[in-house]
């Protein structure tokens, strides 16, 4: 995406129709101005469907630059040269403020929350029970506080718009602390408002109390760590996630694998739906994690964006789970027409360009990605209809188990058995008892990095807010692509405010470092 929005303009361009889906249908009078339109039920329905649709296109999370400033984690790399430049910049932790595919991460939430202060500004008005606009409001609070979360692990300190402002306005920015309080009262109205489950199932995709008690104890969890260390929230991050659990509502599926060739499945708490047909296509599936070398045999061919640094798959621990994250054997095609073949070659052969092994679960989707056999391509798609699951409930259950350790200056036999039910999924053995609570910490994030590698921005939050990035640096191999920053890497936390915001918000002060 290489035009330039400010937020003010962004704010007006949320009026903008980016599409439908399937599940969550948008209706066109969702984009109107709300005073106009906001009537009846169906009408607060549509301009909740809005927010969504939002959420998942280019411009925001519907393809790989939703990653953009996250290339600094382990679980992230990028090519040394072709188009990548972007995400190879952060992945050198050299990103700078004018990199165009970091607009993706600034902008789509903007847009999400302009919208989201449409229906909290009016869904009162709406001629409907008090049950029904609870119901649709509270999927606005939980996506205004989602899209602040993002901003505020992002960016740091962002303009506080919790209401319809002009589009002259230039609101300041303020501090990570409000930003916090914000989500966090955001997220307590919803979990309030929305119901336990829905019934219905052309609600699917639409978040509910669960959801936000999910998020809510991740955003405890992570008030905890840097920048805010608010170590309190420990023990209030174990109680909202422990509420989740003793729900019943979710459960692992039994092989890993499936859980990224199924839509909504039994541990998906939160997931953003698409629909390629509804011109709502998930583009960091499929081709997006696909090796250049890799030709199939329609000539469609992979487009190489990401793939996970070289040490943090040899520390991978041995397990299924591992042999279903990491794809490890590259199929080179071949001779041409109805000749084709393809040749098995190992990831780090002088044959591949890159010598790196990729992701193996982000591939097949929902088998609208790479339709392949163990030895043949014959097709590589970059457009899915694959959800893109944000809270998974294995993220419940670590989230849980760190926090109430943490909280309690040691692993109770409760927190052991949360990890445990990830480790038994994942192939290994329980974890050994009678940890600190720090290494316990240390075993909880290690876990997470493996259960959630590559997925969307989960390793690298977890790298800010315990601050281990210096760490993570040290174990770096050294054909990866080189850290050229030489500045306090503590600066590196926090991606730049885009440059054209920060010319026409001249009171604002850029991030430290940039």
């Amino acid at each position: 995406m290489k035009t330039r929005y400010s937020i003010t303009v962004v704010l007006f361009l949320a009026t903008s129709i980016f599409g439908c889906k399937k599940q969550l249908t948008e209706d066109p009078k969702g984009n109107l101005t709300p005073l106009n339109y906001l009537k009846t039920q169906a009408d607060l329905d549509a301009a909740v469907a809005s927010i969504y649709a939002k959420y998942a296109v280019d411009g925001a999370y519907a393809f790989t630059n939703k990653s953009t400033s996250y290339f600094g984690a382990d679980d992230l790399t990028t090519d040394p040269g072709l188009n990548k430049g972007d995400m190879r910049a952060f992945d050198q932790l050299n990103g700078s403020s004018t990199n165009s595919s970091m607009l993706a991460q600034w902008n789509g939430p903007w847009t999400a929350i302009y919208q989201a202060n449409n229906v909290i500004t009016n869904y009162a008005q709406v001629n409907s029970t008090d049950d029904l606009k609870r119901k649709a409001a509270g999927q606005a609070y939980f996506l205004r506080a989602w899209g602040y979360y993002n901003l505020v692990r992002t960016f740091g300190g962002v303009p506080l718009v919790d209401k319809l402002i002009s589009v002259n306005d230039r609101p300041p920015r303020a501090s990570v602390g409000d930003i916090y309080n914000l989500i966090v009262s955001d997220l307590k109205i919803a979990k309030s408002w929305l119901p336990v489950s829905y019934n219905d199932p052309k609600q699917i995709g639409r978040a509910n109390q669960m959801a936000a008690r999910a998020m809510l104890a991740d955003v405890y969890l992570t008030m905890a760590g840097w920048p805010l260390k608010q170590t309190a929230n420990y023990a209030l991050a174990a109680s909202e996630a422990d509420t989740v659990i003793r729900s019943g509502g979710y459960t692992l599926m039994s092989n890993y694998a499936s859980v990224f060739t199924t839509n909504n499945n039994s541990e998906s708490v939160f997931g953003l739906q698409f629909n390629v047909g509804g011109s709502s296509p998930n583009r960091t599936y499929g081709a997006s994690s696909v090796p250049l070398d890799e030709v199939a045999a329609d000539g469609s061919s992979g487009w190489d964006d990401y793939y996970p640094e070289i040490n943090f798959f040899l520390n991978a621990p041995k397990c299924v789970r591992t042999d279903a994250t990491f794809y490890t054997t590259l199929k080179l095609r071949q001779g041409s027409g109805s000749n084709v073949t393809f040749k098995l070659v190992p990831w780090n052969s002088s044959e591949t360009h890159a010598g790196h092994p990729y992701y193996k679960k982000f591939r097949t989707a929902l088998g609208d990605g790479v339709v392949e056999t163990a030895t043949t391509l014959q097709s590589i798609n970059p457009s899915t209809n694959k959800t893109t699951d944000i809270i998974r409930y294995p993220l419940v259950l670590l989230d849980y188990a760190e926090a109430q350790a943490m909280s309690a200056g040691g692993p109770s036999a409760a927190a052991y058995a949360a990890i445990n039910q990830v480790r038994t999924r994942a192939g290994l053995s329980n974890l050994q008892t009678g940890l600190s609570a720090a290494d316990f910490q240390k075993a909880v994030v290690n876990e997470r990095a493996y259960e959630f590698a590559g997925e969307f921005g989960i390793r690298w939050f977890d790298i800010v807010r315990l601050q281990l990035l210096s760490e993570v640096i040290a174990a770096r191999a050294s054909n990866e692509n080189p850290i050229n920053f030489t500045g306090d890497i503590t600066q590196r936390y926090l991606a730049p405010i885009p440059q054209n915001d920060m010319y026409i918000n001249s009171s604002w002060s850029q991030n430290p470092g940039y």
